[in-house]
């Protein structure tokens, strides 16, 4: 999964984490480097007293150290020597003893020999351990110090640089919230911010310009298809009236005047989709819900042909009412009704209305559950009997559905097979 921590804290973070490891790394290097060469030079000059003190040793002069200060011993008989410096091999050598204070003591010992001569030089650096822990207190202390400078940097820099996208974030909260976008360039400096400003206002051209001319379409094409449907279902309704009729030619006539109807209730639908108007206009329509239902389930009965299949109405003693046009319900219903239909080849499709909800019950192959959400994607067809189409219906269900307020859903049923597919009026 990746991070979803703010922009600003990753950059607080990484300046945090950069200047410590650089001071840290930077402390370790010096007192690295700082014990190394003090333990040469001190090497190096002790080694050179005890040759030193074994030169004067050896023509007879009094001993005594020119570069540091220690005891030195030159004898010839080793046995005058302490007993734990007496099996040392020539050179440097750390030593620790018990001090007069009755602590240990850190000493370095340095051991020449040469013509029987042994020389012994000793040289106290407690001393220099101290001086080495107050370096190590220093050199954490300066640590802590350029951390907390860093961080202070990160907070500074961070909302420094972050200033103009959150500018840039703002004035986009705004525009949303005034429905209206504006040129955000012109607010913006020539840097980076200024481009991807001028990047957003080139994409939000392009996309204001494709909505329009969808919606220019759709209106167009709304109003064009309105007037042949008028003619249609005038027409319709003047044969109708005629008294010579057969009762096959009435039927038929009446099978036309429902399929105009729901053609210019689809168009009333989906002009609203095309408006984008989220607050779903109603016009101060109230319909009822079992009415619409039981319209929807004359039309669509021609559908069943001869399937042995039998479609039901159930309807709480409640009336269920909605604030929405009569169309959009029929259209959302319609495609319900109708997949239950298609899909069911045989059995009872049941339509309840009652409490908050519509659900339509069928006993055809069923769904998947995990194929439940998918079905309402765009382009997405059903599978098994009668899946053939182009996968609109149920994506035109959801986004009405969307506009209203409503929640569609299907789902597999548990007692048998076939699926429910509901819709709760919020």
């Amino acid at each position: 999964m990746q991070s979803r921590r703010k922009l600003r804290f990753r950059l607080i973070l990484s300046f945090a984490l950069f200047g410590f490891g650089l001071s840290a790394l930077f402390a370790v290097a010096s007192l690295d480097i700082r014990s190394r060469v003090e333990s040469q030079l001190v090497n190096s000059s002790l080694m050179d007293d005890a040759q030193w003190a074994y030169e004067q040793a050896r023509r007879g002069k009094p001993v005594a150290s020119r570069l540091l200060t220690g005891a030195q011993y030159s004898e010839r008989t080793i046995y005058h020597a302490p007993l734990n410096w007496q099996n040392l091999d020539a050179g440097v050598h750390d030593i620790y003893e018990p001090g007069d204070d009755g602590q240990n003591h850190h000493y370095k010992l340095a051991v020449y020999k040469n013509d029987g001569i042994i020389t012994f030089v000793r040289y106290d650096v407690s001393r220099d351990d101290l001086g080495r822990r107050q370096l190590i207190t220093a050199v954490v202390t300066a640590v802590v110090l350029f951390s907390l400078l860093s961080l202070a940097i990160g907070l500074w820099l961070s909302r420094k640089v972050l200033k103009p996208l959150s500018q840039l974030a703002a004035r986009l909260r705004e525009f949303r919230k005034a429905g209206k976008a504006e040129p955000l360039a012109p607010y913006f400096a020539d840097d980076e911010v200024g481009e991807l400003a001028q990047a957003l206002d080139d994409y939000a051209n392009r996309l204001t310009a494709m909505v329009e001319r969808d919606r220019e379409f759709n209106s167009d094409v709304s109003h064009e298809l309105r007037t042949p449907l008028a003619v249609i279902a005038s027409t319709t309704e003047l044969v109708l009236g005629s008294p010579d009729l057969t009762d096959k030619l009435r039927e038929r006539l009446k099978r036309i005047e429902r399929s105009s109807r729901q053609a210019t209730e689809l168009i009333e639908a989906l002009l609203l989709l095309s408006r984008a108007e989220r607050r779903g206009p109603t016009r101060g329509e109230i319909t009822e819900v079992a009415k619409v239902a039981a319209d929807v389930i004359e039309s669509q009965r021609p559908q069943m042909r001869d399937k042995p299949l039998s479609i039901e109405l159930h309807a709480g003693e409640k009336p269920l009412t909605v604030n929405a046009p009569a169309s959009v319900l029929s259209v959302a219903l319609t495609n319900l009704i109708g997949n239950a239909i298609k899909y069911t080849l045989e059995g009872l499709v049941r339509v309840e209305v009652g409490g908050d909800r519509i659900e339509v019950i069928d006993t055809g192959p069923g769904i998947k559950p995990e194929d439940a959400e998918r079905l309402f994607q765009r382009g997405v067809r059903g599978e098994g009997a009668g899946g053939s189409g182009a996968g609109l219906g149920l994506a035109i269900v959801r986004r009405l559905c969307e506009l209203y307020g409503w929640e569609v859903s299907m789902r597999p049923r548990t007692d048998s097979n076939g699926a429910i597919a509901s819709i709760v009026f919020g």
